[in-house]
């Protein structure tokens, strides 16, 4: 199967998080609507939830032209699925509000489990594709629900990042930290309080852990951004290696993390460990490349060689391998040929 990175000069982009998939749920038909008001705002809910549900889904019968319209004129088909998120979050999140206010109240649990919320998981290694289809996981709690579809928006916020990377790096850069705030805020205020209702049958994606380490794969997509403004810059090799160091520093995080909950790197899906292990040592050798170069420059030749000889030992016995995505192994390769032409 085809690895989901996007490749640029400085950035290798994990697009699997925006790759989710659900099943309808309709609120008005399984939640108890005491008035006319009430039975709306499930409707509208309910409406919400099935703009985005189609759109990810590839569902919708709605023309390009007529989602471009409903979208104030945008083409972009993520920033559409985005504000369709924004329109549903709040009224989810107001939902969620009401429901947990009254406690286990046993009918409005069973209304809850009448939904049938299912998510698939583009992260977990056991939602791979079968014969029948991407694996759903059913988890009978709303703000399941709310979760999904905040991991969702910030998954969506990283690919409206890509979209920029090209035109506009100020605002490819504060989307990903946008996105690194959605991924926190699930990891400190909305997942916790479910984990007590969650089996070990559960989408990494509704774990607080895995939010934390999106949100650390998020700076470190933006902290490539600022690399690639500096070198647009022509900034120095010092600073430069710096800052490719500081993507390393995010990425580590992330990877460590990881690795400290044996349940989630056993669950993990081997591209999204090759994704943060692969950005890592390329982002490294990318550090040492510049410091290198430096060295050379000032004449510091015998550190330059050491410099050479150190980033050469650590990367060549990590390649080829199945631990590394192809395009990173092409990039490193690159790095080290420059690495030979230093000496």
């Amino acid at each position: 199967m085809k690895d989901s990175f996007h490749e640029g000069k400085m950035l290798l982009h994990f697009h699997d998080p925006a790759k989710l998939k659900t099943k309808k749920v309709m609120y008005e038909e399984t939640y108890y609507a005491r008035d006319s008001g009430t039975l709306e705002q499930l409707k509208e809910l309910s409406s919400g939830r099935r703009a985005f549900e189609e759109s990810i889904n590839g569902s919708s019968f709605i023309t390009e032209a007529i989602a471009r319209e409903m979208a104030g004129g945008t083409t972009s088909r993520i920033q559409q699925d985005l504000q369709k998120l924004e329109r549903y979050l709040p009224l989810l999140g107001n939902l969620v509000m009401c429901v947990e206010s009254v406690g286990d109240n046993h009918q409005i649990l069973q209304w809850t489990t009448d939904l049938k919320i299912r998510w698939t998981s583009s992260l977990s290694a056991s939602s791979a594709f079968s014969l029948g289809g991407p694996k759903f996981f059913r988890i009978d709690n709303l703000r399941f629900e709310y979760g999904m579809a905040l991991f969702l928006y910030g998954a969506l916020l990283r690919e409206r990042a890509l979209e920029f990377l090209s035109s506009d790096l100020v605002e490819s850069a504060t989307l990903f930290r946008k996105a690194a705030g959605v991924y926190q805020y699930l990891a400190q205020d909305v997942l916790p309080p479910l984990q007590p209702k969650l089996t070990s049958e559960r989408p990494l994606e509704a774990t607080p852990s895995v939010a934390s380490i999106m949100s650390l794969v998020s700076l470190a997509e933006a902290q490539s951004v600022t690399v690639r403004k500096a070198e647009a810059k022509a900034t120095s090799g010092g600073l430069l290696a710096k800052l490719h160091y500081g993507v390393v520093q995010f990425l580590e995080e992330a990877n460590s993390l990881l690795k400290s909950s044996t349940g989630d790197w056993n669950d993990a899906s081997e591209r999204f460990k090759r994704f943060l292990s692969g950005c890592s040592i390329l982002h490294e050798a990318r550090s040492q490349r510049y410091i290198a170069d430096d060295l050379k420059a000032s004449e510091q030749l015998g550190l330059a060689i050491g410099v050479l000889r150190y980033g050469m030992s650590n990367f060549q016995g990590k390649l080829p391998g199945k631990a590394l995505p192809f395009r990173v192994f092409l990039q490193l390769f690159v790095i080290l040929l420059e690495l030979q032409f230093l000496r």
